[in-house]
């Protein structure tokens, strides 16, 4: 039976493994299988060696030393133990945490929690562009302050947020800056010392690493009280048994972006404006954002005459695709970040987001007849 395969244009939900991932990983789900943990023999050893160059590997992508380094699942881990951790830590000095209305809801729901327990939470707007205002955060910040948290590009538009100068702000104001990197890193360059960040959450997935690991950059000084208890691996702030096959397959998609950043750019940006100029050209929808600060892996398209469900049921058999981000697929309800930006909940049904990877195969958007 010949069964045709849609065009997968879903990579900001995740991306596949890159091959050299997969034989960096293979050893160590089977000859190399021990418990990194174990120093009392070669074996244990050598797995801890291996994680080790893994978190050189990340260390070196983001700018930042290694033993700032934390692995997690995945960047919600490492959102939960970051923004509770440094909450928590610092609660002496005040209990205010600014955020952003288009921020991930990872970090909104673990901003509310920390509101339930007695955290002052401020959301940030944002213009119809997908920006902050820097005088908003300004006037927000106040002497409780001891956190803010902006990612740097949004999952839903590819806005790509400022950080450095958000950076600078809480830098002079002597605040925390909490950034949701996982749709950058990898990806577009990163750099926690020129954006002055003090806490960083990354996923592999993201960039053609394996799902189920991530990490959490936490600067030299910044303290986090630990919220997971168990062993003592990661300094204690991320304890249990070491994931080392994933691991390894992180460290190794970090060696892999940091060497393919300016040839894939020009790619991933042709790409993306070829597909946005399909959509305006044959009167289906329009770009959403098209301002040069976005990011080239994301395209959020504004339809004309459809909701985005009915357009996603109707070309699924041709086209993969989400109306929002994949997180918050299970809720059927219109994407808070298009509310943010609009104001407006019918516009917010009728924007569906399509997303571009550096492993890709080559395609011509217009052979597919996409029903409009």
């Amino acid at each position: 039976m010949n069964i045709r395969t849609p065009l997968y244009l879903d990579f900001a939900s995740t991306t596949p493994l890159d091959l050299a991932v997969i034989e960096a990983i293979k050893p160590f789900f089977s000859e190399s299988f021990a418990n990194a943990s174990s120093k009392d023999h070669i074996e244990g050893i050598f797995a801890k060696s291996a994680i080790e160059i893994a978190r050189e590997n990340v260390a070196s992508l983001t700018n930042s030393e290694t033993d700032e380094i934390y692995f997690t699942s995945g960047s919600t881990e490492a959102i939960n133990i970051g923004l509770c951790g440094a909450y928590l830590a610092n609660k002496d000095k005040g209990n205010h945490i600014i955020t952003v209305a288009t921020e991930h809801k990872a970090v909104l729901e673990t901003c509310r929690y920390l509101e339930s327990i007695g955290a002052d939470l401020t959301i940030l707007g944002v213009d119809r562009e997908g920006f902050i205002d820097f005088n908003d955060l300004e006037n927000a910040i106040k002497a409780e302050t001891v956190i803010v948290s902006v990612m740097h590009v949004n999952n839903e538009t590819g806005v790509i947020q400022d950080i450095d100068r958000i950076g600078a702000i809480c830098r002079e104001k002597g605040v925390l800056f909490f950034c949701d990197a996982s749709q950058s890193v990898g990806k577009l360059k990163v750099d926690v010392v020129q954006s002055q960040v003090d806490l960083l959450c990354l996923s592999a997935h993201k960039f053609n690493g394996p799902k189920g690991v991530g990490a959490l950059f936490v600067k030299k000084g910044v303290e986090l009280e630990p919220i997971l208890f168990g062993g003592g691996q990661e300094k204690g702030i991320r304890p249990g048994t070491y994931n080392t096959p994933l691991i390894v397959g992180l460290g190794k998609a970090c060696e892999i972006a940091e060497k393919s950043f300016a040839e894939e750019m020009d790619r991933i940006t042709f790409i993306r404006n070829q597909v946005e100029q399909y959509f305006l050209l044959n009167n289906i929808g329009r770009p959403l954002v098209t301002h040069n600060q976005r990011s080239p892996f994301i395209s959020s398209i504004l339809l004309n005459n459809m909701d985005a469900d009915t357009f996603v049921m109707m070309n699924r058999s041709k086209i993969c695709i989400s109306t929002g981000s994949a997180c918050n697929s299970e809720v059927i309800e219109p994407s808070h970040v298009i509310i943010a930006m609009t104001g407006n909940n019918t516009t917010a049904g009728r924007v569906i987001r399509l997303s571009y990877n550096k492993l890709m195969p080559a395609f011509d958007i217009t052979t597919l007849g996409l029903i409009h």
